[in-house]
């Protein structure tokens, strides 16, 4: 029981032949492949450029800010501190004019009530000296506060 389809296989030799290669595709395809590696690897380092180039940009912003609340912080504290110096100075040449006009009305009261004796005045004027001398140097000096 031969049939034709039987006869036909079993006359049939199977031999393996090479398929054609087509260099042409696998070299686009390599290429294609080459290429895409590339725009990733350069879109990467673009990115990673532009996101460095954002951090320094905040980072010196930052302390850009940090600086001026420091320097602001600096102001109003030297600005107090020259305030209360100022005030003291103030006081302080208050105290110093009272002394002096006591000293004056002492100074007065003195050369009223000297005789040819004693010659204390003399004394009184030297200290009214020193202390008019003080009385100088401090408004120098909160003259040059201002």
């Amino acid at each position: 029981m031969s049939t034709p389809l039987e006869s036909v296989t079993s006359q049939q030799v199977f031999t393996r032949t090479a398929k054609p290669t087509k260099t042409k595709s696998r070299k686009g395809t390599y290429l294609l492949l080459i290429f895409s590696w590339m725009m990733l690897i350069g879109t990467g380092v673009m990115g990673a450029m532009l996101y460095t180039e954002h951090l320094k940009l905040q980072i010196t912003q930052d302390i850009s800010n940090q600086t001026a609340g420091q320097l602001q912080q600096f102001q109003s504290d030297y600005t107090a501190q020259i305030a209360q110096l100022k005030d003291s100075m103030s006081d302080d040449m208050a105290v110093l004019q009272k002394k002096v006009d006591s000293l004056n009305e002492l100074l007065a009261f003195t050369k009223d009530s000297a005789n040819s004796k004693t010659d204390n005045s003399n004394q009184l004027y030297t200290q009214l000296s020193d202390v008019k001398n003080q009385l100088d140097e401090l408004k120098k000096n909160l003259d040059v506060l201002k």
